[in-house]
């Protein structure tokens, strides 16, 4: 029986990752990087709410990077632990909601669109 591995599924995000990725396509990298800025910018949202924004949609997307960062992000522009953590859970019930209201494509595809 081999050994359980303790390798992660995700490796951590270092600065070395982020100068490869911008080596190996450095025009995209730029536009990407001058696009997030542009997002997350002071606008018509303030920067605290689109950071708790992007809270909730990093648990949809479930990117564990994305999570990690933006959870921080989130604190940092004073987002208190009792928002992120209610941020997730409406993010966590739309995601199911999604799934309760796609059941009407299951019912109408056996012909269940109707109580009988």
């Amino acid at each position: 029986m081999e050994a359980a591995t303790t390798e992660p599924v995700y490796r951590p995000a270092t600065p070395e990752v982020g100068a490869r990725r911008a080596q190996l396509a450095p025009a995209v990298n730029e536009a990407f990087e001058n696009f997030s800025r542009a997002v997350f910018a002071e606008g018509a949202l303030p920067e605290k709410t689109k950071q708790l924004i992007a809270v909730a949609v990093a648990h949809v997307t479930q990117c564990p990077y994305c999570i990690q960062g933006h959870t921080r992000l989130a604190q940092r522009k004073g987002n208190g632990p009792e928002e992120i953590m209610e941020a997730i859970w409406v993010a966590a019930e739309m995601r199911a909601g999604g799934a309760y209201a796609h059941s009407a494509l299951a019912l109408q595809a056996m012909g269940e669109t109707a109580p009988r």
